[in-house]
């Protein structure tokens, strides 16, 4: 009564440990997700994805704005700069060009994490982003090697997770950019002598 009420509890051996199991508690606000892997590498990288995923929808939960996913926007973004690039002359242009370019690597990667001929999913995004009024929202559909009104298909990413990576990115890039200068030790590059 004092600490609640449960649908069933149980003992089990998982591997070589034993777990108490409560399960079916209806006014529950944790649970408990146990990770199990050979190598521990591979537990700490399960971590780390887990706990990304849960940050994204904490965060989606706090702020209920969010934008469509599967490269949707990057593509968009994309378009923008290359048409805005064509109303810039000299290295500017080049500059533009080349971030947009970069943009369109999330698209990519989407779909040849997929398996899918990311080529071909990047002209049809293209293409759509293009020549359609309502495809800003297409990203990269990943069930069937096309492309998808992401949105419609309830493929969103939180806006202030898609603000925050554009501008670590673009940061990134900036102080890249920024090194005007290389400094070498030529006593480190000498072969070493016995």
């Amino acid at each position: 009564e004092w600490l609640g009420t449960c649908g069933t509890f149980e003992e089990r051996q998982v591997g070589a440990e034993r777990f108490n199991l409560f399960t079916g508690c209806p006014s529950a606000k944790t649970c408990t997700i146990v990770l199990r892997g050979g190598a521990e590498q591979f537990i700490d990288e399960a971590e780390r994805s887990l706990h990304d995923a849960i940050m994204i929808v904490r965060k989606a939960m706090k702020r209920s704005a969010v934008v469509a996913g599967g490269g949707a926007i990057e593509m968009e973004l994309s378009k923008h700069l290359r048409e805005h690039a064509r109303l810039v002359r000299g290295k500017a242009q080049v500059i533009i060009n080349g971030y947009a370019k970069a943009l369109e690597v999330i698209p990519r990667q989407l779909a040849d994490n997929g398996g899918f001929d990311s080529i071909d999913v990047l002209s049809k995004l293209r293409y759509v982003h293009h020549t359609r009024a309502d495809g800003t929202n297409f990203g990269v559909d990943i069930e069937n090697g096309g492309v998808v009104d992401t949105f419609a298909k309830f493929i969103w990413e939180p806006v202030d997770v898609k603000r925050n990576a554009l501008l670590a990115a673009t940061d990134a890039a900036n102080l890249v950019l920024s090194i005007d200068e290389t400094v070498r030790n030529p006593k480190s590059e000498a072969p070493e002598s016995d």
